[in-house]
């Protein structure tokens, strides 16, 4: 009898490769390890919807957990693989060793950390799994003084679910500003400018020194008062059980345009794959959404043993108070030289930015312009 085709992840990756084998005749024996006690889901909605209490807990699963009892998926809900044996086709976790034919590692990224330590008064949280956003959920109320370490993604949304809130809050930030490394100063400054308007203590070039009962000492000299701090300065890769397994690792899971890794039977995908983008000539590893459901299930075909070849371009999005923002394209190592930003016709805050290397089109945001969507992801794929 052939081994299962085994799961390991509970994101939208590890998810969506289980619908995609189901809905596309896989009918034999499918395990998933999603490590938390939730069924896959979705991780957009915990900085903003969520958080913000207009969406509850199953509103951000992929499937209802009846789902995958229904189409025979054999769910296992907070069971952690513990290690991976590539000679022997075996993952292990604590109840034991379970074989596989093919294996997909999807288990996504960890947030990075500070050497902040709470106090006996004040808290610090991060934000990455449904569980954390609970709890953070639970503690921003109308008045709490909410310090948010970081001008990236999290950091910015967090800030701006909080805002609407009722939250006081301060963000700092030690770069000019904040995305700056995503989106440069030019677009990093109107953002900043957005958050500014609707409140927010945006402190650029700040970093926290350190935490005493409950005050945040600043590294410019100034103290806040706050409730809680947290902390959002990006993500790694949850790549430790591949490195221990003796796939090769670096900066992720390297895969090929595929997704395969360096064992022929064993693929990743989502936020850990570090992948050999076949249309941008180089390795790509991205952490977001869209990513990782078109990986999730175009690896599905790959565990069926198709050809895969994921040329997909890189794009994300985020919202903002009544901001809502898409990107598309990846400047690479070799960066953007020019950015063009023109205004939009919906509203004071509504653009469309263009970012060159030479005569290329390399990237392409816009913020409230949807009906632009799909002219620049053209526009960026053909490069011009």
């Amino acid at each position: 009898m052939t081994e299962p085709i085994v799961i390991i992840g509970g994101g939208m990756a590890a998810g969506n490769a289980a619908v995609e084998l189901r809905e596309n005749g896989y009918d034999g024996e499918l395990v998933v390890f999603a490590g938390e006690s939730h069924p896959p889901y979705e991780r957009p909605p915990l900085s903003k919807d969520y958080l913000g209490g207009r969406a509850e807990a199953e509103d951000a699963y992929l499937k209802p957990a009846e789902w995958y009892g229904e189409h025979d998926v054999d769910l296992r809900t907070g069971m952690f693989v513990e290690s991976i044996h590539l000679d022997d086709h075996v993952v292990a976790t604590a109840d034991g060793r379970q074989p596989y034919s093919r294996l997909l590692i999807a288990t996504g990224a960890q947030p990075r950390t500070l050497p902040l330590a709470s106090t006996g008064e004040l808290e610090v949280v991060y934000l990455r799994s449904l569980d954390s956003a609970r709890h953070l959920r639970e503690r921003i109320v109308d008045g709490t003084r909410l310090l948010v370490v970081g001008g990236g993604w999290i950091g910015m949304e967090v800030a701006a679910t909080a805002r609407g809130l009722g939250a006081e809050v301060t963000l700092v930030e030690p770069a000019e500003q904040p995305l700056l490394k995503a989106l440069g100063p030019e677009v990093g400054q109107r953002l900043a400018d957005v958050h500014r308007k609707h409140g927010v203590d945006l402190r650029t070039s700040t970093s926290v020194e350190s935490l005493q009962g409950r005050r945040a000492v600043l590294d410019d000299g100034s103290e806040l008062e706050v409730d809680l701090v947290l902390v959002g300065i990006g993500a790694a890769p949850d790549d430790g059980l591949a490195r221990s397994a003796g796939l090769d690792v670096d900066n992720g899971i390297l895969v090929d345009a595929g997704l395969r890794t360096s064992h022929p039977d064993v693929f990743a995908a989502g936020d850990v794959a570090n992948h050999a983008h076949p249309l941008l000539k180089e390795r790509v590893r991205v952490e977001h959404w869209q990513n990782a459901v078109s990986q999730g299930k175009a690896v599905a075909h790959a565990l069926m043993g198709e050809d895969v070849s994921f040329d997909e371009l890189p794009s994300f999005f985020s919202d903002q108070y009544d901001l809502g923002l898409e990107y598309f394209g990846h400047p690479g190592a070799a960066g953007s030289d020019s950015v063009r930003i023109e205004p939009g016709s919906s509203g004071e805050d509504s653009l469309v930015a263009w970012w060159h290397r030479g005569d290329t089109l390399v990237a392409a945001m816009h913020i409230n312009e949807w009906d632009r969507s799909k002219e620049l992801a053209e526009r960026v794929r053909q490069g011009s």
